[in-house]
């Protein structure tokens, strides 16, 4: 197998690549590192705009895979119109579970227990004492239970939430517990103190999180998105924090990066993070294991793992 691969990292930095295969670097630069056209297997550069990721994707005339290094892939699908049928388009399930369980538990301890208001009390000099809820006892609903949803409650169990329920887009079960499908999620969400969205963002989950789903939460309960921002419709979650029915914490956000001047950066209850749920120290081990197994695979015309679609047969 001759044809290139392209790689957001350098190959020399990667151990265990399969020999075969040309390895070109490429990470969002200006020039390419050659001739797209002779690319067979594109791994996405990540945490890059969308109209970076796909402005080669046009000239892969002969690619036969596209590898994304986030859990997401809705930076990449403007570009799949352009490709031939039969590309098989994977994401990065089991790159950052760990990174993404950590930060969503930070989110939430840190809005509950005001972190935020000791911080800036510290700046001030001033001891800030008072009572603050636990996490402990609450009951926690996460919406869109894949393996990053599942990779949170892993981590909210030794926290003695009273109860999680499980929300993802076709009912199931799963060692923990039952997985209910979307359509309960009006009757979930007045039970939930603390919502977590980590869906992935479809035409079915866009604004998922709108005036109706905002106004079935419990007064004083928590939103945590960790998913992509336009899951939440912020117009309508403005109208709730604003009046201090709800709080939020969010690691996006629509539009990203947020304005300076944007309403939510000041509205009370409402703790942000800029969109920091994957790069950790954990994801770069994690990621050339990932690579190392999909190309060892590629190479011996084994089946990939993490195929979310492939061009044509599901994107028309």
């Amino acid at each position: 197998m001759t044809a290139d691969v392209w790689l957001p990292i350098p190959p020399e930095e990667i151990e265990g690549l399969p020999e075969g295969p040309g390895y070109r670097y490429w990470n969002g630069g200006e020039d390419f590192p050659a001739d797209p056209a002779d690319c067979a297997f594109y791994v996405v550069p990540y945490m890059k705009p969308s109209p970076l990721c796909v402005r080669p994707m046009p000239e892969m005339s002969h690619l036969q895979v596209v590898q994304t290094l986030s859990a997401g892939i809705d930076h990449v699908q403007p570009g799949l119109r352009h490709l031939r049928p039969g590309v098989r388009l994977c994401n990065a399930r089991g790159v950052h579970e760990a990174s993404t369980g950590e930060l969503t538990l930070a989110l939430i301890l840190a809005s509950l227990r005001g972190i935020p208001d000791f911080v800036r009390a510290q700046d001030r000099g001033e001891w800030l004492a008072g009572f603050r809820p636990a996490l402990a006892d609450k009951n926690v609903l996460i919406v869109g239970y894949g393996s990053i949803g599942a990779a949170i409650e892993d981590r909210l169990v030794p926290f003695e939430v009273a109860r999680v329920a499980r929300v993802a887009r076709s009912e199931r079960t799963t060692a923990r517990g039952p997985v209910q499908p979307l359509t309960e999620l009006a009757s979930l969400l007045p039970e939930a103190d603390i919502v977590i969205l980590s869906t992935p963002l479809t035409e079915t989950t866009r604004g998922l999180a709108g005036a109706d789903f905002l106004s079935r939460m419990k007064d004083g309960a928590l939103l945590v998105n960790v998913a992509r921002g336009p899951v939440v419709d912020t117009k309508a979650l403005l109208a709730e924090v604003e009046t201090g029915r709800i709080t939020a914490a969010l690691d996006v956000t629509d539009p990203e990066p947020l304005p300076r001047e944007h309403r939510l950066w000041r509205a009370p209850g409402v703790l942000i993070s800029p969109h920091v749920g994957g790069p950790t120290s954990a994801f770069l081990p994690r990621a050339k294991r990932l690579l190392v197994d999909q190309l060892n695979r590629y190479v011996n015309r084994e089946p990939l793992r993490n195929v979310i679609l492939t061009t044509g047969a599901s994107t028309g």
